[in-house]
């Protein structure tokens, strides 16, 4: 009786560890996870940024000379943040599965995009003011995830 009640110890006290060390896994996951997105989302919010200030620089000096050498250079920089954009884009929508994140997403980099095609300054104003509005709504909703 005393061998089955040890062995009986021994089964439920290896039941008990093998169960804490699967929820310290699932911890380190979820917290390595977490951090991934932080400095994701961070990341890609900061590219849209310096994109859409990138665009901005391309759409003024469009506008002072389109043929000029200013505008080929700021050109060619939104094309580069573009790029840098997209990248970030694309570890979004790597780091979760959640459609309304990925669709801010999106947005925050579609309006972005935009920017440089505005026709007046009024339009110009008012698409950078949309481009900013989808990137803090873009933080908005993918700050819960890294909570």
């Amino acid at each position: 009786m005393a061998v089955a009640g040890t062995l009986l110890g021994s089964v439920i006290t290896h039941a008990f560890q093998r169960l804490a060390s699967r929820r310290g896994e699932l911890f380190t996951r979820a917290e390595a996870l977490r951090q991934e997105r932080m400095a994701a989302y961070g990341a890609f919010a900061a590219a849209v940024e310096d994109y859409r200030h990138g665009q901005a620089t391309r759409w003024y000096r469009k506008e002072e000379d389109p043929d000029g050498e200013a505008f080929i250079t700021a050109r060619d920089e939104a094309h580069r943040l573009r790029t840098v954009a997209r990248q970030g884009l694309y570890q979004v929508k790597l780091l979760t599965d959640d459609r309304e994140v990925i669709f801010a997403a999106e947005r925050a980099y579609e309006c972005t995009r935009e920017v440089s095609n505005a026709q007046d300054q009024a339009d110009r104003d008012t698409r950078d003011a949309q481009a900013r509005r989808a990137v803090e709504a873009f933080i908005s909703r993918a700050s819960p995830l890294v909570r």
